[in-house]
């Protein structure tokens, strides 16, 4: 047996090790049993099952159906109970929880503050309870054993007006809980240059920004995303594989966009099954993935929306585990390009990777050592 095949990990390794999510949707990753409570508070009578691990498994198949419109409903079902102070607070809350529990020791969860003023919150109440909720979840994960540290993403909707309002907030919420801000929803039809006015606005203010870009629209709109817009991070950017060639020998050649993206460094915030369901890509076989931990792009691994994806981090990459062979070292790789392209200052960024990340990957592969020991005590001591 090599260390190779000993270093590739197992369900509990991957759990264990200390991961980082740039790419979390607050709106998609509530737990179903808290869906079901607040409806229940607030009223809300139209959800599709009531018991939870059955809306749980409704969720799940209703952003597999290949159909738009019921994944989209989807997310009117979470944002529809997530109107009012303590929901944000609570939804928040368990987020950070969750993924603490995962493993996950970074994250940057974004959600659309537009999309939670119906029942009458401010576009301040909405960042205010949301922070409060990812404080009070960290404490509550430090109380349980495990670290994390939760930054927010402002996000706008790409289809709406709103964009240099929200840029606005995220800047004057940056201190306080907010690292970021960013832009979502179809890309078709609606270019990131619609909202230069906020991305200008940010670059002035030197702020970070991610764009959702090349999810589903391809090359044209990752290309605006960074010449025009200049976006710090690329949300999915999964459809860079479309200007790269492979020939019937096995090389591979970068056009003009993917070297300058990997050049450049520009990090890509993948989500692998995430993107099997919007079609970007077949199989995890089929991901690209595997070809852009090859060529060595920027690529982190990341959920998007763990509710209707059925996943976690540990899920993700025990996929990419039994579909690449990946090992603890290529996790760790994955995780500190995650981490170098967190928005928070450098010198936090680097203390995470040298006091966190790799302390906590470098006790894993250790683990085999004390394993292969305590197999040859025992074997001497039944020989004795």
């Amino acid at each position: 047996m090599t260390s190779q095949t000993l270093n590739v990990p197992g369900p509990d390794q991957i759990r264990r090790a200390p991961k980082v999510l740039l790419h979390d949707h607050l709106d998609g990753g509530l737990r179903p049993g808290t869906i079901v409570d607040l409806a229940l508070e607030q009223g809300y009578e139209v959800l599709p099952e009531t018991e939870p691990d059955k809306l749980g498994v409704w969720f799940r198949e209703a952003a597999d159906s290949g159909s738009l419109e019921r994944y989209l409903e989807t997310f009117a079902h979470t944002c529809a109970v997530m109107q009012t102070r303590d929901a944000l607070f609570r939804v928040a809350m368990e987020c950070a929880e969750d993924l603490a529990e995962d493993g996950v020791v970074y994250a940057e969860v974004r959600y659309a503050p537009e999309q939670h003023l119906t029942a009458g919150l401010t576009l301040e109440e909405v960042v205010e309870a949301v922070n409060e909720g990812f404080r009070e979840g960290e404490r509550r994960a430090r109380a349980a054993g495990h670290r994390i540290r939760v930054g927010a993403l402002l996000t706008a909707m790409r289809h709406a007006a709103r964009a240099l309002e929200i840029a606005e907030l995220a800047n004057r919420y940056r201190d306080l809980g907010v690292v970021g801000f960013d832009i979502a929803g179809a890309e078709a039809g609606y270019p990131p240059t619609r909202h230069l006015d906020a991305f200008e606005y940010l670059k002035r203010e030197n702020n970070h920004f991610t764009i959702h870009a090349g999810e589903a629209f391809g090359l044209p709109s990752i290309w605006q995303a960074l010449q025009w817009c200049g976006a710090d991070r690329l949300g999915h950017g999964v459809r860079i594989i479309d200007d790269i060639e492979i020939a019937d020998d096995g090389s591979v050649t970068l056009g003009r966009l993917a070297s300058y993206v990997r050049d450049k460094r520009i990090p890509l915030e993948l989500c692998p099954t995430s993107n099997l369901q919007t079609g970007a890509a077949a199989s995890y076989a089929d991901h690209p993935i595997g070809l852009l931990r090859k060529l060595h792009f920027r690529a982190t691994v990341n959920t998007d929306n763990r509710l209707m994806s059925g996943t976690s981090m540990s899920r993700e990459f025990e996929r990419l585990v039994d579909t690449f062979g990946y090992t603890l070292d290529d996790m760790q790789w994955f995780t500190v390009n995650a981490m170098k392209s967190a928005f928070i200052p450098f010198d936090e960024r680097l203390a995470m990777i040298n006091d966190v990340v790799k302390p906590g990957y470098a006790e894993l592969k250790s683990e085999w050592l004390f394993r292969q020991t305590a197999v040859t005590s025992g074997s001497s001591s039944v020989a004795g």
